[in-house]
C-alpha cells in the first residue's frame, strides 16, 4: 500500500514539473511583441528610403506625402547607375575588392596573432597585447595627414591600395581572436599535440583554426562591413574618377539641389550587396556560433 501511493505521489508530481519546464523555456507574447517591434525599427530605415526613392523629387517636401511607395525607384536607380560622375560600376567593384581583402586580410593575421598572445606563452605578452588594445583608443583620425604625407611622397594617392594597406590589421581583431581561443581551446589539447611531435605551426593549423571558424566568420563579416561603409579616407586619398561606393554616391547631393529621391535610391542600392552578403552567410555565422557555444 505504501509502495502504491509512493508511485500515486511521484505520479502526480512528475507532470507538473515537466509543464513547469516546459512553460518556463516557452517565451511569451511579450517577448515575441519586443522582438517584433525591434525587428519593424530596423527595418524602418529600408522601408523609409525604398518610400522616398520611389517618389519625385518635390515629394519629400510634401507634408502630406502617402506613405505607399511611388513608381518612380527603378527610374531614380538608373539615374545612379548611368551617372558619368558617380562612375557607380567602377565605384561598386572598387568597394567589392578592397572590402573583401581588408576582411580576409584582418581575419588571417588576427587569428595568428590571437592563437600567439592565447596559447603561446611567450616574455612581454601581457604588455603587448595592453599595447595593441590600447591603439584602439587613438582615434584614427589624427593619423590621416601623416599617411596622406606618406602616400603622396610614394606616389599613391589615388591609387586603390592607399586604403587596403593601412587596414590590413586590426587591434580589435587580435584581442576579438584572443579572447576566444583563450576560452575556446584547451590548454591540455596543445600539449598533446606536443607529446604527438606536432610543431607550433601544426597545431596552430590542425585546433587552432577549426576552433576559430566562429569567430574568425564574425569577425570577417564586421571587417567587411565597416570596411564597405568606411567614406572618411577613401574620400581624403583617392580621386573621384576612381572613388569606392559612399564617396561615389556624396556625389549626388554636390549640387545646389539636391534631388533626395535619387541621394537615397542610391543608398537602398549600396545596401543591397551587404544584404546579400547576409543572406547568405546568416546560416552558416549561426551554425558557427552554437558549434563554438558548445565547444566552449
Amino acid at each position: 500500500m505504501n509502495s502504491h501511493k509512493a508511485t500515486e505521489k511521484t505520479d502526480g508530481v512528475q507532470p507538473r514539473r515537466k509543464r513547469r519546464h516546459r512553460d518556463w523555456d516557452r517565451p511569451s507574447w511579450v517577448v515575441y511583441a519586443i522582438l517584433a517591434a525591434i525587428l519593424l525599427g530596423f527595418l524602418f530605415p529600408f522601408y523609409w528610403s525604398f518610400l522616398i526613392g520611389s517618389k519625385d523629387a518635390y515629394a519629400i517636401r510634401d507634408p502630406n506625402m502617402s506613405w505607399i511607395p511611388g513608381s518612380n525607384f527603378l527610374k531614380n536607380a538608373a539615374s545612379v547607375v548611368n551617372d558619368p560622375a558617380v562612375n557607380f560600376w567602377r565605384a561598386l567593384w572598387n568597394s567589392i575588392y578592397s572590402s573583401a581583402i581588408i576582411a580576409a586580410s584582418v581575419v588571417i593575421f588576427s587569428t595568428l596573432a590571437g592563437w600567439a598572445f592565447a596559447k603561446l606563452h611567450f616574455r612581454g605578452s601581457k604588455p603587448l597585447l595592453a599595447f595593441v588594445i590600447g591603439t584602439m583608443a587613438v582615434p584614427s583620425q589624427l593619423g590621416v595627414v601623416p599617411l596622406y604625407i606618406l602616400f603622396a611622397k610614394i606616389g599613391w594617392t589615388g591609387n586603390i591600395g592607399a586604403i587596403i594597406i593601412p587596414a590590413l590589421t586590426s587591434a580589435f581583431g587580435v584581442f576579438w581572436m584572443t579572447q576566444y581561443l583563450q576560452q575556446t581551446v584547451p590548454d591540455e589539447l596543445i600539449e598533446a599535440c606536443r607529446v604527438d611531435g606536432a610543431s607550433s605551426f601544426r597545431t596552430f593549423l590542425t585546433v587552432g583554426v577549426p576552433a576559430a571558424r566562429p569567430a574568425a566568420s564574425m569577425l570577417a563579416l564586421f571587417t567587411f562591413v565597416s570596411a564597405w561603409n568606411n567614406f572618411f579616407w577613401p574620400f581624403i586619398v583617392l580621386d573621384r574618377q576612381d572613388p569606392t561606393l559612399p564617396v561615389a554616391l556624396s556625389l549626388l547631393q554636390s549640387n545646389y539641389f539636391v534631388d533626395y529621391s535619387v541621394v537615397l535610391a542610391g543608398v537602398l542600392l549600396s545596401t543591397i550587396p551587404l544584404l546579400i552578403l547576409f543572406i547568405f552567410t546568416g546560416k552558416q555565422l549561426v551554425s558557427g556560433i552554437m558549434q563554438g557555444a558548445v565547444k566552449g
